[in-house]
């Protein structure tokens, strides 16, 4: 827990994603232990990325594993892959959230097989105020954990692996 402080969380569930994610119980509390131990204030996104990287490794997470096994553009990975869950930690712009969660769809059809379900961890519309006014740090532009839960039912045809959405709030 960084400055003593534990962070809380919102949840959205689509297409059953917590119920896939329960039967992995270990692996979720792994997940939200990760969240709640990692104080967001006064960091860059990118300090807060090498904050959640350094937490994910040392659990045990295999780290940038490749969608595609023949593809090497860093843009065809997910952040983090263990026990059949994929994450993303997303605290870059909004424009990249149709890319995000066809990350997981990839990674659950066809061949690949890889993930039953995918876990996308932001922050809150909330938050991001704070992050901002407070810290004085710049996340004009990024996603939100309200913007996420907005998205994904439109991408229903396209995006029909469950996916579970982590809110970061203080």
């Amino acid at each position: 827990m960084l400055d003593g402080k534990c962070m809380r969380f919102k949840t959205f569930s689509y297409r059953f994603a917590e119920q896939v994610l329960n039967s992995k119980l270990a692996t979720k509390k792994e997940i939200e232990d990760i969240i709640s131990t990692i104080n967001l204030g006064g960091y860059s996104r990118p300090k807060l990325n090498d904050i959640f990287r350094k937490e994910f490794i040392e659990r045990g997470w295999e780290e940038q594993p490749r969608i595609f096994e023949t593809f090497t553009d860093i843009a065809a990975k997910i952040d983090y892959l263990k026990n059949r869950v994929g994450v993303e930690v997303a605290f870059s712009h909004s424009s990249f959230i149709g890319i995000d969660l066809l990350k997981f769809q990839i990674l659950s059809y066809s061949n690949l097989d890889k993930v039953d379900v995918g876990v996308y961890i932001t922050v809150t519309k909330e938050y991001k105020k704070k992050l901002e006014r407070e810290y004085n740090k710049k996340w004009q532009g990024s996603v939100t954990f309200e913007k996420v839960c907005r998205y994904l039912p439109h991408f229903r045809s396209a995006i029909q692996v469950p996916v579970f959405v982590y809110g970061i709030e203080e």
